[in-house]
Order: C-alpha cells, then structure tokens, then sequence
C-alpha cells in the first residue's frame, strides 16, 4: 500500500503534539466548571484565564476583548449577527467580499432575508478585493463590513490593512475572518472583530475565536448567559481551550522557519504542475499568499475521480471543483474569480511536509491526470484531433454529438453547434475541445449545456485556449455558449 500523506491542512490540520499534551493534562486539572468557588473550579479558571492570555496575546487584543466560542463558523454567526444589531440604529447595510467563506455568506443571507441589505465586493482573477472598490462600498448605512485576512480555497491573502483604515475613517467597523491565517501570525491593521478556528492551526476542533475590540457596539443575540462575557453560550470545553492556545502559541513559535520552507514547496509545486500536466491553471495570487497553499484546475477532468486517484495513490487533497460537489454548483470562489473550476485541486501542507512527499506527489500527478482524461474520452490525442483541421463542406463526418448549423448567410463563417444537454462537468468542454477544429479559423462552435459548471468553465477554456468566447444565451432545456474559433 502507497505511503499516504494528507495534503489539506486548510480543512483541518493535524493535531500538534503541543495541543495533546495540553489536551490530556488538562483533562485531569481543567474538568471542573470555572465558574465555582471551590479549589476544582478555581483550577480550571486559572486554566481557563491562562489560555485567554495567551490567545488574545496572538491575536493582537486584550483578553477581556476575547471569547471562546464552540467553533469558528459560530463566532462568525455571533460576530456577525452582534455587531449588525449593535449598529441597528445605523442602518442594515452590510459589505462583504464575493470571496469569504460559506459562514460569512450564510450570515449574509440571512441578514438580507430578514430585511437588511448586502454588497458583495467583485475580486480579480487572483481572488483580492481591489481596497479602493472595497472602500467604495461603504455607505453612510453601512453597519459592518467583513474581509478575510486570506482566502480558504487559495490562499490569496487579502488588503486588510487598508481595507479597516477605509472602515475606520468611515465609521464602520471591520470583521476578519482570520481563520486560515492566523496561525502563520497576527492579522495587520486596525480590525475591529476577528474571528478563527483552533483546528486549522492543530488545536482540536470545536474551539473557535471570537475578539470584538472596546468600544464596538455589539449587542449578543439569543438567549442570555453569564460565559464567555454573554457572547457564547454554554459549558466552556476548558481542556480543549487549553490545548487550542497551546498549539497557537507553538505554531506561532515555528511560523517563520516553517513557512519559509512551506512557501519553498508550493513555489515548487505551482512552477511545476504546468510542466507536467498539459491544460492546468494555477489559481491564486502567486505572491501575496499563505505559504502552505496552492490551488490548480485541470482541463478535461472529473474532480470527482480525480480525488479519489489521488487518495488511492496516497494523497489526501481537496477541491473546489463542482464535479464533487452533490449541488454540482462551482465553487463560489472560483467562480468569483472568473477562474476554471473543472478538475479543481487544494493542496494544503501541514507543518513537518518532507520534500519527499512533494516529490512523489508531483511524480504521481501526470500519470493520475491522464489516466481520468483517457477515461473521459479526452487523453492528449482525443482532444489534439480536432485541432487545426479545417472544416471542408461536404466531406467527412462529424463528430459525434456535434451537427452543422444552418448557413447564415452567404459568405458567413462556418458553425456547429455540439449538443451537451444533459451532460455533466467536464464534458461539454472536452467535447467543445475536440470540434474547435472542425470549423476554419472565424467560425463558431455554440455548446449547447443545462450543466451550471460551463457558465464558468466555456469562458475559462477560452482564456486558456486563446479561443473567443462571445456569450451565451437560453435555450430550450439549458443554454447556448458561443465560441468563435481565433487560431
């Protein structure tokens, strides 16, 4: 059996050695409810109160300004939803980036269902907000804004700094979702909540942070109750609390070394996935990024099968990809971004990667493609036939699914219209790939597609492929996207 070696940090890194001794000394000290007088109580209370310290110390805060919550999506939830009451009086506007993650989004949602108003901020083709288009955003009745310190499917990190000087100077307060970073350091600029989550960094899962600074306005929703200053409720799981700030000040001591030899490994990855594989984008910001990330798509692909290869071949990775997903919907994030979503990879590195991993990762991955690209129908010489052959009138047959559109007028350039209705991700595209070459150079190729992937996926073959991607309107059953041949 293949050694394995588990390559999505970003979902959930694995537990420090740090937070399980923490976590198992302190289930002997910490059991006791904190909030009693007697000896077992003060004990946890000082185990408690010591891992506020040092939580809020990373941070950047005071410990009275920080609470723990039951995980990093409520103190989203409570983030979101105390502050925007807080500021009722101000308005019900919120700004958001088009990129933050499902727990923002569905904060969102449910504040514009309940009568508010939302602006989601567009990024670039490398998944940031532009600070200026940000700070355009604000409003006179803007309530709250939220901005990732760095994006969970690539990395890309964010212009936090300059988006909470915008927000500061228009009197709006800043929340940052900061749980991908923030254990490779603290977040910059004058935020005004942050929020994070224990197990990205190697604490336990079911810790999650919650920092709101004096003097925001912000008013806990729900029930009452005495923990956590009012904003979380419930019986604080102190040994893990105490095992999460443990790890996040053990992390933060290995931070610089260990991203520099991180950033080291996904500089080699990103340089060489499109050396060896044929018709992948590297999404994300090559610079401005986390060190332990990288995100690629793959022409041709089912992200689906293309996991599942890559688990059997001992790599444990993730995806944006709407071929794995069970709405097959694309990845908001990279549909944002305007980027491929087919075939879609994270790879996330844990702290203590070999370079030897990244070595047999990138030694497996060609054969892995192509072995799901021949599957489908698209290995290297499938695709490459319809290439650079010219359609010729009344000669040949044509390809499968594919049938010559009625003339337009005498003189006009040739068309086929290629029927992919009921055809999932990625095979509209691999059969737009095969017939681009059946038509002469102006001609058009019109995809006809009920699979919600080729909105983003059509355009992005275009970009990759230097074709012309002209739009795409209904149809009967699904929509129509035009594609003009260029070269």
């Amino acid at each position: 059996m293949a050694a394995v070696s588990y390559f999505d940090a970003a979902s959930s890194a694995p537990l420090h050695p740090v937070a399980r001794q923490a976590l198992q000394a302190s289930l002997d000290e910490g059991w006791a409810d904190p909030a009693r007088l007697y000896r077992e109580g003060r004990r946890a209370r000082l185990l408690l109160d010591a891992a506020r310290e040092a939580a809020a110390d990373a941070v950047g805060c005071r410990p009275d300004e920080l609470v723990f919550t039951s995980s990093g999506t409520r103190a989203v939830h409570s983030g979101i939803a105390g502050a925007l009451s807080g500021r009722r009086r101000v308005g019900g506007h919120l700004v958001v980036s088009s990129v933050e993650h499902s727990s923002v989004l569905h904060s969102a949602a449910a504040h514009e269902a309940g009568g508010g108003s939302v602006t989601e901020v567009p990024v670039g083709r490398t998944g940031a907000v532009d600070a200026g288009v940000y700070a355009a955003a604000l409003t006179p009745g803007t309530a709250l804004a939220c901005l990732q310190s760095a994006n969970h499917e690539t990395g890309t990190v964010q212009p936090v700094a300059e988006a909470a000087a915008a927000c500061r100077g228009a009197g709006v307060p800043l929340l940052v979702d900061a749980a991908q970073s923030l254990g490779w350091g603290p977040v910059d600029g004058d935020w005004s909540l942050l929020t994070a989550s224990a197990h990205k960094w190697g604490g336990p899962a079911g810790v999650g942070l919650l920092a709101v600074r004096k003097g925001v306005r912000f008013v806990p929703q729900g029930p009452a109750d005495e923990r956590e200053s009012g904003r979380a409720a419930g019986f604080e799981n102190v040994p893990a609390i105490v095992a999460a700030a443990a790890s996040l000040r053990a992390v933060r001591a290995e931070a610089a070394a260990e991203g520099a030899r991180l950033r080291g490994l996904v500089d080699r990855i990103r340089a060489s996935v499109g050396e060896l594989v044929p018709d992948v984008e590297v999404v994300g910001d090559p610079v401005r990024r986390l060190p332990h990330l990288v995100t690629f798509s793959c022409l041709y692909v089912d992200g689906e099968t293309l996991l599942h290869e890559l688990d059997v071949a001992g790599f444990s990775v993730s995806s944006g990809s709407s071929c794995t997903s069970s709405t097959l919907t694309p990845s908001h994030v990279l549909r944002a971004m305007g980027v491929l979503s087919e075939g879609n990879v994270r790879v996330s590195l844990p702290l203590g990667t070999a370079e030897a991993e990244v070595d047999r990762f990138l030694e497996v991955l060609p054969g892995v493609v192509g072995s799901v690209r021949e599957r489908l129908g698209a290995g290297t010489g499938q695709v490459a036939a319809g290439r650079g052959r010219e359609a010729e009138a009344g000669t040949g047959a044509e390809p499968e699914g594919a049938t010559a559109a009625e003339p337009a007028a005498p003189g006009s350039a040739a068309e086929l219209v290629v029927d992919a209705l009921g055809k999932r991700c990625p095979v509209p595209v691999i059969e737009l790939a095969k017939v681009i070459g059946d038509v002469p150079v102006g001609g058009v190729v019109t995809v006809l597609s009920d699979d919600e992937a080729a909105r983003l996926d059509v355009p992005a073959w275009c970009e990759m492929r230097g074709q012309g991607y002209e739009g795409a309107h209904p149809v009967d059953g699904g929509t129509a996207f035009r594609v003009r041949r260029v070269s």
